[in-house]
Order: C-alpha cells, then structure tokens, then sequence
C-alpha cells in the first residue's frame, strides 16, 4: 500500500486554448445535427481527441481528398487555411464551417493587407514559423507564397538586409525566439532600408511558458500530456524537463504504467499539457496514475 501523501495536481491552466475550444464546439454542434462532417486536417494535434470526434462521426480528410469531395459540409480549424483552400471549396460547392481562430484570422488579413499595400512587392514578408506547419501555409498563402518563412537566426542571416523587411510571427511561437530574431535584423539593416515588426504571438499561449516552469518546480515528477503530433507541446514539455528533469511526455493513461517506479517515489506528482490537450485525457491520466499508487 502506497502512503497517503502524494498529492496529484493537474494544472489547471494548462489544456486547449479558446481558438481549438471553440473549433471542437462547432464540430459537435454540426455532428449532434446529425450531418456528415469532414475536417480538413486533425481538428487539433491530439491524437485521442481525434478519435473521441471521428467515433461521434468527424471525417478527417487531407488537402488531396478534400479536393475530391463536393457538396458536402467541412470544417476549417482553428489553424487556418490559404485562399486557395476557400476559392476549391467555392468551386466544388463544399460548405465551409469555418473554426478559424479569430487571433489567426486578423494575422491573415494584416499580412493580406501588408502584400497588397506593396504591389511591386520591393519589401520582404518574413514570418518566424514552423515550416510546412498548418497555421503557416495559410499565412504564406495571404502573399502568393512569396513571403519567407525563418525559424532559425540562420535562416533569417539568408535574409536581404539591402532590402525593406516587415516581421510577423506565428501565434504560437516563443516570445524569446520572437525577440532573438528582431535584434538580429535590427542589427544587420541597411542604413537605406527599413525594418518594421509586429508580435502577433496569442499571449493566452505565450503566457503559458513561464507558468509551466513555475508548475514544473512546485512538483516532483511530471507528466507532460500531448500528443506527438503537437509542435507547441514539444515546446512546453522542453521548459518542463529543463525546469524538472524528472518530466515525462505521455499520451495516455496507458503511457503512465512504465513511470511506476518514478510514481512511487515522488510526493507530489504535476500533470500539465499543451494547448491540444483535451482536460478529460488529463483527468484519466490523472485516475491512472491514482491507481497505480492506490491513492484515491
């Protein structure tokens, strides 16, 4: 029989962010219609949350089925989606449910807005982004897939300094990184160009960052619930482990059963996860590791 006083927190600021709450609320308000749905791409980078929604009836299609699909409903996420996503649904009479995060959506029209004020196009969109990420291609798309995408100061060192630079960032990127790229621009511009920025990251994001840390250290062990898929839960699970090294990445309760021996030995065990982490996957992580340790 394991001693009463290990205590297990979940965090409760951590789990899905307004723009996938408010993505999965109308997927389920379409399924409970009983319409046929199909989601262009996984409504979020969380593997059981799909399969939760895929056995309510979500089908989740990518870019090269929804091209094949007509007269049909299917959801945007919150990530977002190029123009050319919206002109093919158009054309093949596909209605879109839109679910695009509204923080994602006035990015979109700002970086429209920034292509089309230029039409000789002599500046330089850059984003600080994840390559190939959804969010990102449906930023790119706003500029015909000119503007540039760097994620590291090597990227942003292939940069034109000769030539204007206008900086945004995919909303879920870190603040440091953020900071690290607009100094590095700052100091390498032209005297005859200019440089303009714009911190467009979702400060509900953002703020998770340190708050994680701080969760991170009030605990013994932790167990990080994501999904492999999630870029902005590798992100947090990386504060996590360099904060507590005793931090561990699950996806599911069944995860759980090998950290025992670690369990076993903790007092006080956190569990936190990503902004694609569902609150019942931490609660059943959370049962799990109860059980495991006869806590109840």
């Amino acid at each position: 029989m394991h001693t009463m006083q290990t205590t297990i927190e979940i965090d409760q600021r951590s789990g899905f962010c307004f723009g996938v709450t408010r993505a999965i609320s109308k997927a389920e308000e379409e399924l409970a219609c009983g319409h046929t749905l199909y989601c262009l791409g996984d409504i979020v980078h969380n593997g059981r949350e799909v399969e939760r929604l895929a056995a309510r009836g979500l089908i989740t299609v990518d870019h090269e089925q929804f091209a094949r699909l007509h007269d049909v409903s299917a959801l945007l996420r919150a990530h977002g989606e190029p123009p050319a996503t919206y002109q093919l649904a158009q054309a093949n009479h596909i209605k879109i449910i839109d679910a695009t995060c509204p923080v994602v959506l006035h990015l979109q029209e700002r970086i429209k807005h920034e292509y089309d004020a230029d039409p000789e196009h002599r500046g330089q969109i850059v984003i600080y982004g994840k390559n190939g990420h959804a969010e990102v291609l449906g930023l790119v798309g706003q500029t015909e897939g000119t503007a540039i995408v760097v994620e590291t100061l090597a990227d942003v060192a292939a940069l034109d300094f000769g030539r204007d630079i206008t900086l945004y960032s995919q909303t879920t990127k870190s603040l440091e990184g953020f900071r690290e790229i607009v100094d590095y621009i700052q100091t390498h511009i032209a005297p005859t160009a200019t440089f303009r920025f714009y911190d467009t990251i979702c400060r509900q994001v953002a703020n998770r960052m340190p708050h994680i840390r701080q969760f991170a250290a009030q605990h013994d062990v932790v167990l990080f619930v994501c999904g492999q898929k999630s870029s902005n839960g590798r992100a947090l699970f990386h504060e996590c482990q360099r904060v507590n090294p005793q931090s561990f990445m699950v996806d599911s309760p069944a995860d759980i059963d090998a950290l025992s021996l670690q369990l076993h030995k903790a007092q006080s065990i956190g569990i936190c996860g990503a902004t694609s982490t569902p609150a019942w996957l931490m609660q059943q992580c959370k049962t799990r590791a109860e059980q495991l340790l006869n806590v109840s």
